[in-house]
């Protein structure tokens, strides 16, 4: 069993910069975000990290590799789809002013609620439950370290269910920042993990 993993939302794209939701798209890191997903590998460099886990859309997976390049014991990096950030569906691509104007019922739904099943977005507590699953399964294989490199929502929603709540209930934690992360360690009592710390970064 890990005794600590940390979860880490990968580096800025343009999308993030313009305010566009992103979900399943796949486009990679701008230049921000790869002087920030350097940054953080010089930070993890001096603490030993057993594995990588990594969503397999690049800007994750090239934030993921950056980690793995400055590890000193090079571990390897494992892509799994349930990684993946939540899928927005028809909002994909959009900004919010194009959202109001192209989708404007199930835009109020979704800031209301968040959940729109209407505008194919996946629910918080199908992402949730995929992502746990996945820290779970790795997290129960390795000892030491484990780090996993996702997505603003979907790691929100993981963590959530990780900690014995249910995302679409309790919306008290707001999503990581580009290159930041949340650290959690393994505790002997129910939910078996204890968050450590939450929002971390690196001033680039």
């Amino acid at each position: 069993m890990a005794k600590k993993i940390i979860l880490l939302r990968h580096g800025q794209t343009d999308f993030n910069l313009d305010g566009k939701v992103q979900g399943h798209i796949d486009i990679p890191m701008n230049d921000t975000g790869y002087a920030q997903a350097q940054a953080v590998a010089e930070t993890f460099a001096t603490e030993p990290i057993d594995l990588i886990v990594a969503s397999k859309l690049m800007r994750a997976r090239v934030t993921a590799e950056k980690v793995a390049s400055c590890q000193p014991s090079s571990p390897e990096v494992i892509l799994d789809t349930r990684l993946k950030e939540r899928r927005f569906g028809d909002f994909e691509g959009l900004t919010a002013r194009e959202l109001v104007s192209g989708f404007p019922q199930q835009y109020a739904q979704w800031r209301d609620t968040g959940e729109c099943p209407i505008a194919g977005i996946e629910s918080r507590l199908e992402v949730g439950k995929r992502v746990a699953e996945c820290i779970t399964q790795y997290a129960s294989e390795t000892q030491g370290t484990v780090l996993f490199v996702g997505h603003g929502s979907s790691l929100t929603q993981g963590l959530v269910c990780l900690l014995g709540l249910d995302p679409l209930v309790w919306q008290g934690i707001r999503g990581l920042d580009n290159c930041h992360w949340a650290e959690l360690v393994a505790a002997k009592r129910a939910p078996l993990w204890r968050l450590a710390s939450y929002n971390l970064g690196v001033q680039i």
